[in-house]
């Protein structure tokens, strides 16, 4: 083996295990194999225009090259991102920790116990500070996070504001200008008005059924809102405020002021900026709305036993089962930013985080008085952290820039002569000191920092929070570097992630994110650049954007990309809009249909009828496919309407539609375009690709296809991609490039930080690696199926008898037979140390695999011998030779203090629960609970540490 070759690192199969597994497929080779998956006639011809691949030793130089052309300035841009300081445990614990960065989203509780209690850690903190009872586990991000909350209101209306078609929403002119661009991109198409305005000024009228305000405002002032809550509750006017998170440790949180919601980013929780992202927004809101908040809820339940359990709550992935009825454009949440938010919380506590607000705020507050001593003015009467300076007459803006620029430090410029300063948690006394000779010198003196900074408050008492928060033990035990490694250590003991064993989820594509791709994120160079920070200090950053673009645009055939969009989700969101946009250039505004087959994937529905289309459902035939016929007939019906069709390829099936080209052609002859979801472009990358094959926009989950790591549940990433007439309506940004076409979220690139993983991936690969990768993928999937066809059975195949990447296992003859369903195969499986696969989806009553191409031969063998003495137990059951209910697969999963204990009550003995094969004596996985109870959960949801009976 080339050890310089990084396919060989990342690729599981070796060439020697190739000829064995094709055997077992009954191909002759890999060509062949690929012949026989996908239809001729969209096979790539060429290879893809891609750089030779690297070494991971030339990686690493070439990163350092590219981060050397970012400069680390001094930000005090604010507008809400701001350094700071991730602890060292957090950063080398959590965030370059493959335990939490590779583990999925926490849908097997009891396999997930260590991720679920530091994401209830989160909301725990998230309710203390805003003082609102329930909260989720973390958005997209503040700018999206204020999108959902009006959409959740807008579904809350009473039936008076229903009847009288109240559809208009408050939104304060000091509030971001990123956030008022996403609310007008997300709003329009629900009919909902979006009035600007002063908050003092504006008249609530009848229609008007929410309210969007910034505490403090964009400008930094602290506004007292009681007045205006109190007019928006005669009003029936439901108000939502965009919360600074650190700013709620000294003032008085929105929830006793009466908000309705509470939301915006955990950013400056210890996240780095990373160019605007990843980081969790946080998201609060009363009970009353408990069944209709976006995102994920942790509650805490209890399991088989009694024994204290956390779970998903309530609307768990809301989108795949309500489908077109969703009432969220949610999927990818930020679980490992807000994992790290709630760790930075434990580790600082109550205490902590009052030291570091309190450091902030009375270095503003000196900065201001000695910037009034220079002959400048602060605008601000109330502020926390950010000042707004009028400059006098004789001082000039553009000699203040340069001063500062000499000096490494950004500021903030609003038009005129007035100049904004955010402080943060990094800011010393030799940074005040600093900031006041760049004020001095652009006012023609000198000066010089000779005191220290006394703590005091600089803002009205009135507004001062006088309430305790976060009084819970779990923020007072960790305080040491020592408890918290071993805090953090004991949980992740709790979890399965790829470093432990394969995770075999169908459609998430759980390929291990290789740690040369992930080191550059360590680098401060990529951590501590703002994103609204000069072109001239990010030209690191610019060239590895651009590059990867345009390696993007070559992968998927198209022209143009936008990386902005933060969660596959939000990147369906943004090629719908950019097709409804193109539509109304050439007069077809009017069209408003979207064809979707009964097999494209679960967000879909829900992202078009959050763009503002209307949905008309396909139907699969026996085998799984697109039903012709039924396609061609809708598209007909519906041609003088029809936007667009959205189709998952290969299939959520799992399979290559021999018809793809066809359908394609139906929507175009239609006058419709060709949305591709692109979560199963793992089976294409090097073989085909949506242009190729006729669409016209696609979307990318890096964190499926592109080895950006899912982190629990996030960061996600879901670029878009188009073909060249769509590139003039890719998404913008007010800020960044002056306008807000279609803009999807805060920042101008969305999660930038996550750009130099999905770079390092393609950089280290090629166009041979890449295109082997997509072939293993399709060989180990095809493998597994040729395993399991004669006991579970495949549920679909293509033209040709394949599958594609993935596979669904069927488990619904199972039950008629035994009574032993997925839900029980599935927990069995943690007995054996596996994550299960994808449960009941898109199939009810199946189990989905997808094997990737980063698990070795071995591994995959070791998966088929645990399903197959899974398949061995549901034969006993089937035969009587074990209780139709006490058995091992309807008591799975066994915890460790239920195998430990020294009473045992079921009639098969532990050796056969806990070690069913010998194997499992070298490393055995325990999980801490037994089967999680569902039911109670969601009976009483309790979302926050506290102390419940259970």
């Amino acid at each position: 083996m080339d050890t310089n070759k990084f396919a060989n690192r990342h690729i599981g199969i070796t060439e020697e295990d190739i000829p064995s597994m094709l055997k077992t497929v009954g191909a002759e080779s890999l060509d062949q194999l690929m012949d026989q998956t996908i239809p001729s006639n969209i096979r790539l011809t060429e290879p893809m225009n891609l750089p030779e691949p690297m070494t991971e030793r030339e990686l690493a130089e070439h990163l350092g090259e590219l981060a050397s052309k970012n400069e680390i300035f001094t930000s005090y841009i604010g507008m809400g991102w701001y350094d700071t300081v991730c602890p060292a445990p957090i950063l080398r614990n959590v965030f370059e920790n493959p335990v939490w960065y590779t583990s999925y989203t926490p849908y097997q509780a009891e396999i997930s116990q260590g991720r679920l209690e530091a994401l209830l850690n989160f909301q725990t903190m998230v309710s203390e500070l805003t003082a609102l009872p329930l909260t989720n586990s973390s958005l997209l991000d503040e700018a999206t996070a204020a999108a959902e909350a009006i959409t959740m209101l807008y579904g809350a209306r009473s039936r008076a504001q229903v009847k009288a078609e109240a559809n208009t929403v408050f939104v304060d002119e000091k509030v971001y200008v990123s956030t008022l661009a996403v609310i007008h991109t997300r709003m329009l198409p629900q009919g909902i008005k979006v009035v600007t305005g002063n908050y003092q000024q504006f008249e609530l009228t009848p229609d008007v059924f929410a309210a969007i305000v910034q505490f403090p405002n964009a400008d930094g002032s602290i506004e007292d809102y009681k007045d205006f809550i109190a007019k928006a509750n005669e009003n029936g006017t439901k108000v939502a405020v965009a919360a600074d998170l650190m700013s709620l440790v000294l003032l008085t949180p929105p929830g006793e002021w009466g908000a309705d919601v509470v939301f915006g980013s955990s950013q400056r929780f210890g996240i780095p900026m990373f160019y605007g992202g990843p980081s969790a927004a946080y998201f609060a809101c009363k009970e009353e709305y408990k069944r209709a908040m976006p995102g994920r809820i942790i509650g805490i339940s209890k399991d088989a036993y009694d024994h204290e359990a956390y779970r998903l709550a309530l609307q768990t992935r809301e989108q795949h089962i309500k489908r077109e009825k969703a009432t969220s454009n949610i999927c990818t949440a930020q679980a490992l930013l807000a994992t790290m938010s709630g760790f930075y919380a434990v580790y600082h506590g109550a205490e902590g985080l009052r030291n570091i607000a309190e450091r902030i705020h009375s270095a503003a507050g000196f900065l201001a008085g000695e910037l009034e001593k220079l002959g400048y003015k602060q605008l601000n009467k109330n502020y926390f952290d950010t000042l707004k300076i009028e400059l006098p007459p004789h001082v000039s803006v553009n000699v203040l820039r340069e001063i500062a620029l000499e000096c490494k430090v950004n500021l903030r410029y609003f038009e005129g002569s007035v100049v904004g300063i955010s402080l943060d948690e990094t800011t010393m006394t030799t940074d005040i000191g600093v900031l006041l000779y760049i004020f001095a010198g652009a006012a023609g003196k000198d000066y010089m920092l000779e005191e220290a900074i006394p703590t005091k408050r600089y803002f009205d008492e009135t507004l001062a929070r006088s309430s305790s928060f976060m009084e819970q033990d779990v923020f007072k035990k960790y305080r040491t570097e020592t408890e918290l490694m071993r805090y953090i250590t004991r949980l992740g003991r709790k979890d399965i992630s790829l470093a432990q064993s394969m995770i075999s989820l169908g459609s998430c594509t759980m390929k291990l994110n290789a740690a040369s791709e992930m080191l550059a994120l360590s680098r401060p160079e990529f951590q501590n650049i703002h994103p609204y920070a000069p072109e001239e200090q990010t030209e690191g950053y610019k060239e590895m954007i651009e590059n990867l673009c345009a390696y993007l645009a070559e992968i998927t055939g198209f022209k143009g990309v936008s990386l902005q969009p933060n969660s596959g989700a939000a990147g369906e969101y943004a090629g719908l809009r950019v097709i409804r946009a193109y539509l109304e250039s050439i007069g077809q505004g009017h069209r408003n249909i979207v064809l979707l087959p009964a097999s494209a994937h679960g967000t879909n529905p829900a992202s078009a009828i959050q763009a503002g289309y209307s949905t008309v459902t396909v139907k699969t035939d026996e085998n799984g496919n697109v039903d012709l016929d039924d396609f061609r007939e809708k598209a007909e019906a519906n041609k003088d309407n029809l936007a667009a069709t959205m189709i998952t390829y290969p299939s959520t099936h799992g399979i290559f539609e021999v018809c793809i080209k066809e359908m394609c052609e139906i929507v175009h002859g239609c006058g419709g375009q060709v949305y591709m979801d692109g979560a199963n472009m793992n089976a294409q990358v090097g073989l085909t690709n949506p242009g190729t094959i006729g669409a016209d926009v696609c979307h990318l989950n890096l964190h499926k296809t592109f080895a950006s790591p899912h982190g629990g549940g996030g960061p996600g990433v879901g670029p878009i991609c188009v073909a060249e007439h769509l590139v003039p309506f890719l998404p913008s940004h007010p800020v960044v490039w002056g306008s807000e076409l279609n803009t999807v979220s805060a920042a101008p690139y969305g999660s930038a930080g996550i750009a130099a993983i999905t770079y390092a991936y393609i950089r280290l690969l090629g166009n041979e690696g890449l295109t082997i990768s997509t072939q293993i993928a399709i060989l180990n999937a095809n493998y597994l199926a040729a395993k399991f066809k004669d006991t579970y059975g495949i549920v679909y195949t293509g033209a040709t008898g394949r599958v594609g990447h993935e596979l669904i296992l069927e488990c619904r003859n199972v039950k008629e037979r035994s009574g032993i369903d997925e839900t029980d195969i599935a927990k069995r499986l943690i007995d054996f140390g596996y994550h299960a696969p994808t449960l009941s989806f898109p199939v009810h009553g199946t189990l989905m695999i997808e094997p990737t191409e980063s698990e070795s031969k071995a591994e995959l063998d070791r998966f088929v011998e645990v399903l197959d003495c899974i398949w061995k137990e549901i034969e006993e059951v089937e035969k009587g030779e074990a209780d139709k209910e006490d058995n091992v697969l309807k008591n799975a999963p066994h915890p460790e203090y239920e195998v430990t204990a020294d009473e045992w009550n079921h009639p098969y003995p532990r050796s056969k629960a806990a070690f069913p094969l010998a194997w499992l004596h070298e490393g055995k996985f325990w999980v801490n609970v037994a089967r999680v109870d569902n039911a109670y959960g969601d009976r009483n949801l309790v979302p926050t540490i506290c102390a419940c009976q259970l």
